[in-house]
């Protein structure tokens, strides 16, 4: 392997909203970004290996002439729906470049939030996770998917905001201004809502996550339901965690800070910013391989 000089770094973040790419030199000074489609390896994953590769790409044309050669790239991919080492591998070896690292995106944004910081990072986008990291230790929660997890994730919210309202229709269940206000999206009737539920996909659902969030800051009583609900197992996950002296806890994603007024008192207390991104995460971990890789040759 030649001098480090002679490659770039390449961090990848993929989840069910976008994939991001930063492009750095061997330093870790960012020299491009680009954005792509959804790349949740579990929902499609030929679909996020085309993604990211096409992503990567994007960065590199924003450099003009003096962009790398794609094989000169040191990468580190943290993707949504990597969910062992085999998927890892499966991604790595479609991707073209001199060496590439693979993970779920939980590692990468405990890495990139916390930086050196011990605490727990309650990662809630179209997906949701929590991360809890002590020293050179992380423990994940959740994360699973939105068909057997992902509590009180964007996807949950909205599929949880449907469900809801179909049983206010049925008399099962109260409605209110958002019930309503999501049946005359599909044309005031339940058959419009199961023709959606029939091909959605967790971005989808994710879509309607705003909707509720917005009404329970309004005072909506089903908005305060569902966002009650999301912040009870966020709760119970930051109690399991048992967080202590200067431990901090990190609200990151699309969804993540809105939960910030429903969780408990002695947790809001230990609130801070984030360091960084799941990007910065990745970024950091390509970084990782450059070192060990000067280190062995």
């Amino acid at each position: 392997m030649g001098s480090i000089v002679e490659y770039h770094l390449c961090a990848i973040d993929g989840g069910g909203t976008g994939c991001r790419v930063a492009i750095a030199r061997a330093d870790g000074t960012v020299v491009s970004r680009a954005s792509g489609g959804p790349a949740n390896f579990a929902t499609d994953a030929a679909r996020t290996v085309d993604v990211v590769r096409e992503t990567v790409l994007a960065a590199l044309r924003e450099l003009g002439g003096e962009a790398p050669d794609p094989q000169r790239l040191i990468a580190h991919a943290g993707l949504a729906g990597i969910m062992n080492a085999q998927d890892a591998r499966a991604l790595a070896a479609q991707l073209p470049y001199a060496r590439c690292g693979v993970s779920d995106d939980r590692l990468t944004s405990a890495i990139g939030v916390l930086g050196l910081r011990d605490g727990a990072v309650l990662a809630i986008g179209t997906g949701a996770f929590v991360a809890i990291k002590r020293g050179g230790d992380v423990r994940f929660l959740g994360g699973w998917g939105l068909h057997v997890g992902d509590q009180a994730s964007g996807a949950r919210l909205g599929r949880e905001l449907l469900e809801h309202t179909l049983l206010a229709w049925d008399g099962l269940a109260p409605e209110s201004g958002l019930t309503r206000a999501i049946l005359a999206r599909f044309d005031g009737a339940p058959a419009g809502i199961v023709a959606f539920a029939g091909s959605a996909r967790p971005a989808d659902y994710a879509r309607l996550a705003p909707l509720v969030v917005d009404a329970a800051k309004a005072g909506d009583a089903v908005g305060r339901i569902l966002m009650d609900r999301g912040a009870a197992y966020l709760n119970g996950a930051l109690d399991f965690a048992r967080l202590s002296g200067a431990d901090i806890i990190c609200l990151t994603g699309g969804v993540g800070p809105h939960y910030e007024a429903f969780l408990a008192a002695t947790h809001r207390e230990r609130i801070g910013r984030p360091e960084g991104s799941a990007l910065d995460g990745a970024l950091q971990l390509a970084r990782r391989i450059l070192e060990e890789t000067e280190t062995r040759a």
